[in-house]
């Protein structure tokens, strides 16, 4: 039992290709089978550098299947590995902000909702709600999309690098929407709500 190397990426512990698009039933497969190959218990008798190997193996292969099962996920990674990330502003992509501004608005007038007006406000915002999962839902098969011309090089990587950024900025902010309209339709009036600016 080896130590996987330190720089070792997600996709060289399981041992499979680098690509966006991945068979997820394959994925859990070898994950299964590789857990049950490195897993410390099966290396109780041997030395220590090769049961501490098992665990970091272990941890690495743990690691890697929360990251790749996930397409938000290893979207992200797939920054990572192309040294881009995620902005950390909290500024709204631009197509978002408009409807950002008028759904937090709408969920401001329903926590303040008299009795009477609350069951119209809830129903408009209900209404809202499925536009937001909707809207989520075509931004991940833009980002399938996306995906797709990665693994089949269709385009260039710079390119195809600021559209994944765009989708999964545009995404996590529609994320964030959604669960506050969510919450708030549950009667949550304490959660937090996203700080835009224009």
């Amino acid at each position: 039992m080896l130590p996987l190397p330190a720089d070792a990426d997600h996709y060289t512990v399981f041992g499979i290709p680098r690509q966006l698009r991945l068979d997820q039933q394959e994925l859990s497969r070898r994950y299964y089978e590789l857990s049950r190959l490195l897993h410390p218990d099966r290396h109780g008798t041997a030395s220590a550098v090769a049961r501490d190997a098992s665990m970091r193996n272990t941890a690495a292969l743990t690691r890697a299947h929360r990251t790749l099962r996930d397409p938000v996920s290893r979207a992200l990674y797939w920054l990572e590995l192309h040294g881009e990330k995620l902005g950390s502003d909290n500024r709204v992509p631009p197509p978002l902000a408009a409807l950002v501004f008028e759904v937090q608005e709408k969920l401001e007038e329903l926590r303040e909702a008299s009795a009477k007006s609350r069951p119209a406000l809830t129903s408009e915002i209900e209404n809202v709600l499925g536009e937001l999962e909707a809207r989520r839902d075509e931004l991940d098969q833009r980002m399938e999309a996306n995906f797709l011309k990665w693994d089949e090089a269709i385009a260039q990587p710079t390119p195809l690098l600021a559209d994944l950024k765009s989708i999964l900025a545009e995404r996590a902010y529609l994320s964030t929407l959604i669960r506050d309209v969510k919450a708030t339709l549950a009667g949550d009036t304490a959660v937090a709500r996203p700080h835009a600016t224009r």
